[in-house]
Parts: structure tokens; sequence; C-alpha cells
């Protein structure tokens, strides 16, 4: 098969995973719900909240800090949390189908990846739309800085979700194993609420080990760049957080696809 004829292929079967998780989540609507209630209760009752302390003490609206960090959490929340069901597939054996099917691997978890991020950039949306109108100033230009932030995010929190899941038996072990990963220590240390300066040694290493530390600098980074307030909310900064987050995600997906591919053959 020509190169030329295989390309069309390979994106019309990951097109069809992709489009198979969208319709799983449409029809999920307590997920739904959830995914979009999480994020809109923390900015708009955390944020409020943090306006009294962090607020004055900053000079910056603690709404828009929140609103910028909750959206990076919520995107890389979502996807790593939507790849649990290769576990379910794994339960239920549809993964083996498509394994014995004519489909890669690699355009398997490409599908996987692309519905995921799908799903998570509309919820994103909908976040975003919610602090708008909740009142978080935001011109259309820094809206439009995160764009490219959020695939980012999203991105990887799909490669931090493929290798967490590639390596669990089953459903349940997964989500008790996010809920540890991710909701707890992450939304901590990773300075989802405000931007964390001069931590103590031990929660200043625990953070940085934290990848969704560097998706909420990445999105803090687009949306304050060239405002007065820039410096009080960049921790690391663009250049740095960017090459993380690529070196991540190329890591985690490798060793995610790898990981999943050998459990798949030793079933």
């Amino acid at each position: 098969m020509k190169l030329g004829d295989r390309w069309p292929r390979v994106l019309g079967r990951a097109a069809a995973i992709a489009q198979r998780d969208v319709i799983k989540l449409l029809r999920d609507r307590a997920r739904l719900a959830v995914n979009l209630a999480f994020p809109i209760m923390l900015i708009a009752g955390l944020g409020t909240v943090l306006q009294s302390t962090v607020g004055k003490a900053t000079g910056l609206d603690a709404v828009t800090v929140a609103f910028t960090g909750v959206l990076a959490a919520s995107l890389f929340q979502s996807t790593a949390a939507g790849m649990v069901s290769i576990v379910e597939d794994r339960e239920t054996d549809f993964s083996r189908e498509l394994f014995v099917a004519p489909i890669s691997r690699a355009t398997l978890m490409a599908g996987k990846i692309a519905g995921e991020c799908l799903v998570a950039l509309c919820q994103g949306g909908a976040v975003v739309l919610f602090a708008v109108l909740f009142g978080v100033a935001a011109t259309p230009s820094q809206l439009g800085r995160l764009v490219v932030p959020a695939l980012a995010c999203a991105l990887l929190g799909a490669a931090f979700g493929l290798a967490t899941v590639a390596t669990l038996p089953n459903q349940r072990s997964a989500m008790q194993v996010f809920q540890f990963l991710i909701i707890i220590p992450q939304y901590v240390v990773a300075g989802v609420l405000v931007p964390l300066h001069n931590l103590p040694a031990y929660l200043d290493i625990l953070g940085w080990a934290m990848p969704l530390r560097y998706a909420v600098g990445l999105m803090r980074e687009a949306f304050y760049a060239g405002t007065p307030g820039y410096e009080q909310v960049v921790v690391a900064g663009p250049t740095r957080d960017g090459l993380i987050v690529a070196g991540l995600f190329l890591v985690l997906l490798v060793v995610g696809t790898l990981l999943f591919s050998y459990r798949e053959r030793n079933r």
C-alpha cells in the first residue's frame, strides 16, 4: 500500500475511536455534570474566598488567578481520568477485539487520546464561558492565548493517564489511584488556586514532582503575559514549563503505550 493511501485510513481509524469516546461522554450525563460542576465551584467558591486574603496581599483578582489554574487542572484531570476507559475496555474485552483488528497500537492510542482531548477541550470551553459570565476580566487576546496551553494541558493529562492506567489491573484500582495521584496532592501543591512561592523545601520538591504544576504554569504565563501581575503569578517561566511539558508528554506516552501493549500480549 502506498504511503499516500495509508495515512487517510490510519486517520480514519483513529477518528472512529475518538468518536466513540465522545459519544460515550455525551451519554454519560453524570460524568459530564461532575466534570463541569467541580471546576465551576472551585472558581466561584474558593476563588471568591481567597479574594479576601490572597487578593488583598497581591493586588490581583484571586478569582481570575484561580480560573487560570482550575482551567489547566480540569483539562488535565478530564483527559487523565478519561483514559480509565482503557481499563474498562480491557475488562469487557473490547480492547482485545481492537488488537486483533487490522489497526496498529499507535493508531489505537492516538484515537483514544484525540477523543479524550476533544472531550476535555469542550468542557474547558464551558469553564471559560462560565468564568467570563461570572465576571473574570479577560480580553479576547488573553483568551486566544489560552488555546495552545489548553491543548498542552489536555495532551499531558492523557499521557499521564495512559502511563498510570497501563500498570493497573482493573477500573476500580484505577479510580482509587487517580483520586490519590491527581485530586489530592496535585491540587494542593501544584499551585492550582494560587501561585506557590517560598514553600518549605519538602513541599517545594513535592510540588515540582507534579506534572500538573507545569501545565498550570503554562496556562497562567499565557494569560498574564504582558500584564503588571505577570511576575507575581509566574513561578518557573514559559520556556522551562513548555520544555518540561513536552518532555513529560513524550516520555509518558511512550512508556504508557509500551506497558499497555505488553499487558495485552500477556493477558
